[in-house]
């Protein structure tokens, strides 16, 4: 019997899948080069796909080209796509700013909320952890934007807390049960001292973190970069960066 022609969407996923293993081919020779140029080995950068806006089919398509690790920044759409994508081998990490509301759903599937920047979330992320019988990597959130406001939290939109208060906001995230305590990660600022500096910002990251590591010498992560900046990133130290547009696309609009 002949065989039919191949249905639409068959091809329709094929070339997503070359479209994305095309992107992922570019983003790894910019990362290998910015790496070569720092003098750091390629293994010391672990690329997160920022997922948010793409549908579940393209989580499994990056997953089939090697990628393991996915962020979103919106529960209502990370917590379906994770449940989609649940038989799939993810860590799955939440980098939006994050309310107390959502904090149960997300403390059933990810498995790192890089956003953490107040002392209530780590509370509320702490009892969902432990209710949910899993154990939550935490990244500091540290925002460069604008003057802090009380208790150190900065007053941007964006969330994170001023580097003057990270030191207590780690330690109440090392002693919450089912926290640890893994890092800080940071957003190219838009304002304040820093802006248009995204490397200075960086590389004043990653002194955060060294001065971090040495009362936390467990937290080794350092998640910055993204599409626009990631070489910056890595040449300022950054040990993860998170990548959308350069790997998935111009994100869709949102409605």
């Amino acid at each position: 019997m002949a065989r039919g022609r191949p249905r639409r969407g068959c091809a329709v996923t094929e070339d997503r899948r070359t479209q994305l293993a095309d992107n992922m081919a570019r983003v790894e020779d910019r990362i290998s080069t910015a790496c070569a140029k720092a003098g750091r080995s390629r293994d010391e950068v672990t690329l997160i796909v920022v997922t948010k806006t793409y549908p579940a089919s393209d989580v499994r398509l990056l997953a089939e080209l090697g990628v393991r690790q996915v962020a979103e920044n919106r529960d209502q759409e990370a917590a379906p796509k994770a449940a989609e994508c649940a038989d799939l081998s993810l860590t799955w990490h939440f980098v939006g700013q994050l309310q107390t509301n959502k904090v149960r759903s997300v403390a059933g599937y990810a498995g790192v909320v890089q956003s953490v920047d107040r002392p209530r979330l780590a509370t509320a992320l702490s009892k969902e952890a432990v209710r949910a019988g899993r154990e939550l990597g935490c990244l500091i959130q540290v925002a460069f934007d604008v003057e802090s406001g009380q208790n150190g939290r900065m007053t941007g939109d964006r969330g994170g807390v001023a580097p003057e208060g990270v030191v207590e906001l780690a330690e109440v995230i090392a002693g919450s049960q089912g926290l640890r305590l893994d890092g800080v990660m940071t957003v190219a600022p838009l304002a304040g001292p820093y802006a248009g500096r995204q490397r200075a910002a960086f590389e004043r990251l990653v002194e955060i973190s060294s001065d971090l590591r040495a009362t936390h010498p467990a937290a080794t992560m350092v998640s910055a970069g993204m599409s626009a900046d990631l070489e910056d990133a890595v040449a300022a130290g950054a040990t993860h960066v998170r990548i959308g547009t350069a790997v998935l696309g111009v994100r869709p609009r949102l409605g």
